[in-house]
């Protein structure tokens, strides 16, 4: 489980346009198709390949060039101070973007966005400042792994906390699947502060943040003050989390529990709400899986779905029309992204349903439509494969990997009529005449045959019978 950074959050809001770039690579893909197949959400980017590129990346958020404003065949002359203060004034804007991002659920500041302060000072910051004790401002984690007095969360030793204010016992524990808020910042060994909010929002058990955070607010009490000290294994891990935490980075954090509630249904939530809520879970997905860490982007998407619906607490319908249409289109990315995670984790089966879920809802679906076609012609079912994939070789014709996935399914068709019409001897198959060695042969006697000797002996035996019996007569 893995915390989202600021730079994801804020790309993903400052390019929602093209969001959803999941890539589907599987062991039955052919190397041609692998080139020109990936899975792209661009609802506003309809002249764009519908797969996209394998080999560019697989990464679900990535940035998709030709999806830019402006249009690809013209060239605009501008001077160099122009295009300069161009530059400046859309970085700036992005800036602005990456301070008030979508992501609600984990807001965590980017020390990159404050362009005035050269140097930052860490303690100016700190949420807890009548806590600014020696261990959270200068003691090296290798003395903290080790001190006596911070006690273990986990066997290992490589989770530890140390609690600062204790909280109000007559609470309970929060358990998993709780929705609890804490505030709380973080820090690498140099004290950069990396991570900060002040309210963070998340449910346990749902990877909406790390593993770290998870398993220590699990040992909390409600108003409780800790200490955590998390080895990359429970924060960051190999990856780290650009452009901030490197790899293998350990992790001290500051945090407070807030709030301990149950989890709302969404049925009970307003539309408006169950978006927000089932966007956040599928940009977590996207953060997941651009990690490859696709369990855990399965499951993200599948809790969007849960959230992503018009249906209310008796079965019947809320919402607008426009409610809906948004709230269909959402469904149909997370689908979709769930349909490539499937076939990440080779649950090609399960893809293959979910592909079908996504052509309930947009028949027209190009993406859904040549997985769908891909998956059954890998199953053996030529004809509805056919079906499907001429479908969408017509809604888009000019996509080569529909055009090589159509090929191969001709030629995958031709193989298996001619396999049933001609059906190889095991002489043909070795290429030499093994019959002798099968069956042992048996050579014709020559001359006369033995039933024409046995049927001469009878004629002449009754002859004889014959010519005694007429002799005793006479």
């Amino acid at each position: 489980m893995q915390m989202v950074s600021t730079g994801l959050c804020s790309k993903m809001e400052t390019e929602a346009h093209c969001e959803e770039q999941i890539v589907p690579v599987t062991g039955l893909m052919e190397v041609e198709v692998r080139a020109a197949i990936s899975e792209t959400d661009d609802a506003d980017c309809p002249d764009k390949l519908p797969f996209g590129s394998v080999e560019a990346s697989d990464n679900p958020c990535e940035k998709v060039e030709n999806c830019e404003e402006g249009s690809e065949g013209f060239e605009t002359k501008e001077s160099p101070d122009a295009k300069q203060e161009t530059e400046e004034t859309k970085c700036k804007g992005e800036k602005k973007l990456r301070k008030t991002n979508s992501w609600k659920m984990v807001r965590f500041q980017d020390p990159s966005t404050d362009e005035d302060v050269l140097e930052r000072d860490s303690s100016a910051e700190i949420l807890f400042p009548e806590y600014a004790v020696e261990e959270w401002t200068s003691t090296s984690f290798e003395q903290l792994f080790v001190a006596d007095d911070w006690e273990n969360i986990t066997e290992d030793h490589l989770l530890r906390k140390k609690v600062l204010k204790s909280g109000d016992v007559q609470i309970p524990h929060p358990t998993w699947g709780q929705e609890v808020t804490v505030m709380m910042q973080g820090v690498l060994e140099d004290r950069t502060v990396v991570e900060k909010d002040c309210k963070l929002v998340f449910v346990i058990g749902e990877g909406d943040v790390n593993q770290a955070l998870e398993e220590c607010v699990l040992s909390m009490q409600m108003g409780e003050i800790t200490l955590l000290l998390a080895d990359s294994q429970y924060a960051y891990g190999l990856l780290g989390r650009e452009p901030d935490i490197p790899a293998w980075a350990p992790t001290l954090y500051q945090l407070q529990l807030l709030d301990i509630r149950d989890k709302p249904d969404p049925l009970t939530l307003p539309i408006a709400d169950r978006i927000r809520i089932g966007n956040q879970k599928r940009e977590r997905g996207n953060f997941h899986f651009q990690r490859e860490e696709y369990s855990l982007a399965a499951m993200a998407y599948c809790v969007a779905l849960e959230v992503l619906t018009t249906r209310s607490t008796d079965g019947g319908h809320v919402g607008t029309k426009a409610e809906d249409q948004e709230v269909q289109e959402y469904r149909v990315k997370c689908l979709n992204n769930l349909a490539t995670t499937q076939m990440k984790l080779e649950q090609f089966n399960e893809a293959l349903h979910t592909s079908r879920d996504v052509l309930t809802l947009e028949p027209n679906n190009v993406k859904a439509l040549f997985r769908a076609g891909k998956l059954l012609s890998d199953k053996g079912e030529y004809k509805e494969a056919m079906e499907v994939l001429k479908k969408a070789l017509k809604l888009e014709p000019a996509t080569k990997a529909i055009h090589a996935e159509l090929s191969k399914l001709v030629k995958r068709q031709s193989e298996g009529k001619d396999t049933q019409q001609w059906k190889a001897k095991p002489a043909e198959i070795l290429g030499d005449n093994i019959t002798p060695f099968l069956i042992p042969s048996k050579k014709k006697p020559s001359g006369i045959s033995w039933k024409f000797i046995l049927g001469a002996l009878v004629v002449a035996l009754s002859s004889l019978v014959t010519s005694v019996i007429l002799t005793a007569r006479n």
